[in-house]
């Protein structure tokens, strides 16, 4: 039987019957958590253990030790106030103090309410405990004050079972209980994600001593087990007591909730200024890495910026060089070229020779090709009569081309030509079967002018090829100049003036370019001709064709006395060589047979004088082949090789293509140039070819090669 509650606790225990029935059933399961906490653990008053184990509420016999399903959270988190008073129980009788004083306290009351809360032990279950007073009456336990390390640690409970903290109001109507304002440390321990199924499980605030009565010990035993959330009371006037924390001993193992919650650590900011109010400008690539990766750069030693510098130049090198060596591979290839490595020049023993010379005159000796012979007799500008229709017959062959054995084309014998002839009279050389309306073939009119000498006939040709003989006239000097003939000057076609001027030498120049004209030399070389009306006319040149002689020209005046321009030829050392002469100012009477006799001397003498010399055998190497990358191939001679020439004459040597395309590549054997001796018509050419294999450069000298 429940004793009869006494007449302080009536006041207290007017709920109605359904409150009655939910109090016995949250102190019936605080009961079970109790009796989880295990044998020998319990609290008093102030929270210290006794060591007897826990006696049930109704029975007074020992609790078996079991947890229940709300104590079984997290025991690390610290409550965040301290715990309200326990409701009273059916076996605990009501305080002795009056109800008229419900808000004096003992001083262990007033100290209990406010000191701070101490470190928090097992917390999910903290609020469970329960200290009996010792006047049998139920007393909130005084909740030790908390250091504000343990504040800035405390977590938010369970917050599921927070609802059951309810404490009733003035008006009979179960109220929920209001949770108590949290302080900064707490709201901060809530944000930080602790467990909160069971942090409102708080122990109701002790009941008005006015309001307890019986009621307040005709509860059940299972009001026990459950601890209320104080609720602000509307009508009161005065704070709240603080609730009574219930320590309960935290479980074996269970490692306390660390002193200070782990904060987050930040990557350091970028270093500032001097001043340490404004950062410090941009960092470096390096040192912003070194920053964000937490490693600071090597130091710059001698070495490592040689090594730097090494791995950066060497790709681009290799790149250069690759591209050299393409370039260099693919460039075309120099034209290879014949250089000579035999002797420039041979010079033949003995002294100059000495020819028959005339006593008046001058005159003057030449080999083609080879050089003079010798001359005598100033060399200054002398008339030299019909000479000069040497230089007429040259300028008509060079204008209008002439093979040899052809006629040529047909030319009108015109009025002025008939009556020249009509000259023959007045001691000129003419050729006086010429009628108006005939045509003569070139041919026949440049023998009239060589052979006979005809005068008419010369100023004929002049102006069939220009149109007047002034004209003619002008070429002719023109000519002369680009022959080199500088003491010549021709005032008519034809020489019969003695303003038409030369000397020796400059003759001998012109009448070696008159003998390279073979149809020229065709009629220069006949002892007479033969006319279109069939007579005949003498070569006054009496020389040929004897000892070789084949021209030229002779020519003789009152005033220029008889002059010769003639050439021969000898063949020697497997070449002909070609002597051309003149001899001028010949006055002996007859001045024609004079000087006719005069210069075959010359010629036979020139002719003796010629004599030939081995330079070069058969197989001797003469030059080589250079490739211009430095590569060279011998080339010999394919037959012996003669030099002709006189004592005292030196004789040039040459090595040319001879006008062919040197190969970068040939067997041996081929031919590639010529090796030549002298010069004009009597040089001696003699084939060269290659002594072995010519090979294409090498890829070495391609690479190398700087030009």
């Amino acid at each position: 039987m429940t004793p009869a509650p006494k007449p302080e606790a009536k006041a207290a225990a007017e709920p109605a019957a359904g409150d009655d029935r939910l109090k016995a059933a949250v102190a019936a399961w605080v009961a079970n958590a109790e009796d989880a906490e295990g044998a020998g653990d319990t609290a008093g008053t102030d929270g210290v253990q006794t060591g007897k184990p826990r006696e049930s509420a109704k029975s007074g016999k020992p609790e078996e030790p079991a947890r229940s399903a709300v104590s079984a959270k997290s025991t690390d988190e610290p409550a965040a106030k301290p715990a309200a008073k326990a409701a009273p129980t059916s076996d605990e009788k009501p305080a002795d103090k009056p109800a008229a004083e419900p808000d004096e306290k003992s001083g262990e009351e007033k100290k209990a309410a406010d000191a701070p809360a101490g470190k928090p032990a097992d917390r999910p279950t903290a609020a469970f405990g329960v200290a009996k007073p010792k006047n049998g009456a139920a007393k909130p336990a005084e909740a030790p004050a908390k250091k504000p390390a343990d504040q800035a640690a405390d977590k938010p409970a369970d917050r599921p079972t927070a609802a059951f903290g309810v404490v009733k109001p003035k008006n009979g109507t179960a109220k929920p209980a209001e949770a108590p304002a949290k302080k900064p440390a707490d709201q901060a321990a809530d944000k930080s994600g602790g467990d909160q199924p069971t942090a409102l499980l708080k122990a109701p605030a002790a009941p008005a001593a006015g309001k307890a009565g019986s009621k307040g010990t005709a509860d059940s035993d299972s009001e026990r087990t459950s601890q209320f959330v104080p609720l602000k009371s509307d009508a009161a006037a005065a704070p709240a007591k603080p609730a009574i924390p219930i320590s309960v001993t935290p479980p074996t193992g269970v490692p306390k909730a660390p002193a200070e919650a782990e904060r987050t650590k930040q990557t350091p900011l970028p270093p500032q200024s001097a001043a340490g109010a404004e950062p410090a400008g941009p960092a470096a690539p390096l040192d912003l890495l070194a920053q964000l990766t937490n490693t600071p750069p090597p130091p710059e030693t001698p070495v490592r910026t040689a090594v730097r510098r090494v791995k950066i130049w060497t790709p681009l090198v290799a790149l250069l060089l690759i591209v050299f060596c393409v370039v260099q591979a693919f460039r075309p290839l120099p034209d290879p070229t014949l250089k000579l490595t035999a002797s420039k020049s041979y010079a033949f023993d003995g002294a100059k020779p000495s020819l028959p010379w005339p006593t008046e005159g001058q005159g003057y000796v030449e080999v083609s090709g080879l050089g003079t012979i010798g001359s005598f007799g100033e060399q200054k500008p002398v008339p030299i009569g019909s000479v000069a229709k040497t230089m007429t017959a040259y300028m008509v062959l060079k204008n209008h081309p002439l093979k040899q054995g052809e006629n040529g084309p047909m030319i009108d014998i015109d009025a002025k030509a008939v009556s020249d002839a009509g000259k023959e009279s007045e001691g000129e050389s003419v050729l006086n079967t010429v009628k108006p309306g005939q045509k003569i073939s070139l041919r026949d009119a440049l023998s009239a002018v060589m052979i006979p000498s005809a005068n008419n006939i010369a100023r004929l040709l002049a102006r069939w090829d220009s149109q007047s003989e002034e004209a003619f006239i002008k070429k002719m000097n023109v000519t002369a100049k680009e022959l080199g003939m500088k003491n010549t000057t021709y005032t008519d076609a034809s020489g019969l003036m003695e303003t038409t001027v030369s000397t020796a030498e400059d003759q001998v120049k012109l009448g070696k370019k008159a003998m390279e004209i073979p149809a020229l030399v065709a009629i220069t070389k006949l002892p007479s001709w033969k006319d279109p009306s069939g007579t005949t006319h003498r070569n006054y040149n009496t020389l040929v064709p004897f000892d070789g002689a084949i021209g030229i020209k002779t020519g003789s005046t009152t005033k220029a006395g008889g002059n010769l321009l003639f050439a021969g030829q000898k063949e020697i050392g497997g070449t002909t060589q070609l002597i051309v002469a003149a001899v001028l100012g010949q006055h002996k009477a007859p001045i024609i047979d004079t000087v006719n006799a005069v210069s075959k001397k010359v010629l036979i003498a020139a002719q003796g004088e010629l004599r030939d010399h081995k330079v070069v055998k058969k197989g001797d190497v003469v030059g080589r082949v250079d490739d211009g990358l430095g590569g060279t191939t011998p080339v010999v001679a394919t037959k012996d090789v003669t030099a002709v020439g006189w004592s005292g004459l030196t004789v040039n040597i040459t090595l040319n293509d001879a006008g062919r395309k040197l190969p970068h590549s040939a067997k041996a054997g081929t031919e590639v140039g010529q090796l030549t001796v002298g010069s004009g018509p009597g040089q001696v050419r003699v084939p060269v070819t290659l002594k072995k294999d010519l090979a294409e450069p090498s890829f070495g000298s391609k690479l190398t090669r700087l030009g």
